[in-house]
């Protein structure tokens, strides 16, 4: 009875969504909407009554989808991607939203206010956004401030990236500043992502070669935490270039991969808009396939050396089963949650928890790289 009514509830909140709001939203300028809906989770999350309200119109729990991987206990597998909780405002409210797991940043060693505006489109026809953000957030300091007196209900990853500045793009400048911000919060948070990936900054992706990535790894190495540390990379790698990464990888203290970032890719039957804003990656459907490209590849390449977290194109339950099932541990998505609205958390983890018991699996974790 209690599937049934949550059914009912995520029907009744895809109606609204579908035939109110998002027509409403999407007559607005995209970083507008935003910004504003950051400022009304803030103000969801500020006290435990609208907590509660929240939870009880949005959030799902089942425990055949709770996992422990590397040491940390995920409610469900289905988290926020880093990049729309910019300065972590929203980690009391992620939790009633119904996330598993969140990713706040990414955050640089100094404050940024990002690329010149417009830098936020929607693809309608592809269900995917151009973003051209170029790391905007308050910088390490004063986030770090911020956060280090909270307590999370769920797994909180740190994001980090280089500050988009012409003053990082020397490669020993970058390193300096990831390792600031990586040291700012080693005692804030469950696990670190470095974000190796952005395609919108000063100096473009130089991380994503092995020597230089070596470098960024040796100095991150030296920076004591206990807490796990993903690398997030880009959809558009090579095989020859990820067979370099991984190499690297596996010589220092990466637990796994976040894959993936946005394409800069313009090209393909995926991409049904007309106009495309020629700066700025992709998100959405036109990721999808790159993405679990990727995720196939590592998962078989590596033998579950490294936990996988599969992130692009998540829209519904098939989406993210699919790329379980390839091999990712865990889910992020943020396109998908724009597009289709804040149930789909909801009604991933239910349908979800569906899927795994049509194929008998008692817990999702037996789902993973199942179809490798």
């Amino acid at each position: 009875m209690k599937e049934v009514l949550i059914s009912i509830r995520n029907g009744s909140n895809r109606f609204i969504y579908q035939k109110v709001l998002k027509k409403i939203f999407f007559q607005v300028e995209p970083e507008v909407i935003h910004d504003r809906m950051v400022g009304l989770g803030k103000f969801l999350g500020s006290n435990v009554i609208t907590k509660e309200l929240t939870s009880l119109a949005l959030s799902y729990s089942n425990k055949k989808l709770e996992q422990q991987i590397l040491g940390i206990n995920f409610p469900n597998p289905i988290g926020l991607a880093a990049g729309f909780d910019k300065d972590a405002q929203l980690t009391a409210i992620l939790p009633s939203v119904g996330f598993g797991f969140a990713e706040v940043g990414s955050i640089t060693g100094e404050p940024c206010e990002g690329n010149p505006k417009p830098r936020l489109w929607r693809l309608k026809k592809s269900k995917g956004l151009v973003v051209y953000y170029g790391l905007k957030n308050e910088g390490c300091q004063k986030i770090s401030q911020k956060l280090r007196q909270k307590v999370f209900r769920i797994p909180i990853g740190i994001s980090i990236a280089k500050t988009n500045s012409q003053k990082t793009v020397s490669i020993e400048a970058g390193v300096e500043d990831y390792a600031k911000a990586f040291g700012s919060f080693t005692g804030i948070g469950d696990y670190f992502t470095i974000n190796i990936s952005c395609p919108n900054t000063y100096g473009g992706q130089p991380f994503t070669e092995p020597r230089r990535l070596e470098k960024l790894l040796r100095r991150i190495d030296r920076i004591q935490t206990k807490k796990p540390i993903f690398l997030k990379i880009s959809p558009d790698l090579t095989k020859v270039e990820t067979d370099a990464i991984l190499e690297v990888a596996a010589r220092h203290n990466i637990a796994g991969f976040v894959c993936t970032n946005l394409t800069k890719q313009r090209s393909g039957n995926k991409i049904k808009d007309e106009f495309i804003p020629t700066k700025g990656g992709i998100s959405g459907k036109v990721v999808e396939e790159l993405a679990n490209n990727l995720i196939s590849y590592i998962y078989q390449k590596t033998q579950e050396r490294f936990i996988i977290i599969g992130c692009g194109g998540v829209f519904s339950a098939e989406d993210a089963y699919k790329k379980i099932k390839l091999g990712a541990s865990l889910i992020q998505l943020i396109t998908g949650m724009v597009f289709e609205g804040p149930q789909i958390i909801s009604e991933i983890n239910q349908g979800l928890t569906q899927l795994i018991e049509r194929d008998r699996f008692r817990n999702i974790a037996q789902a993973v790289g199942s179809e490798a």
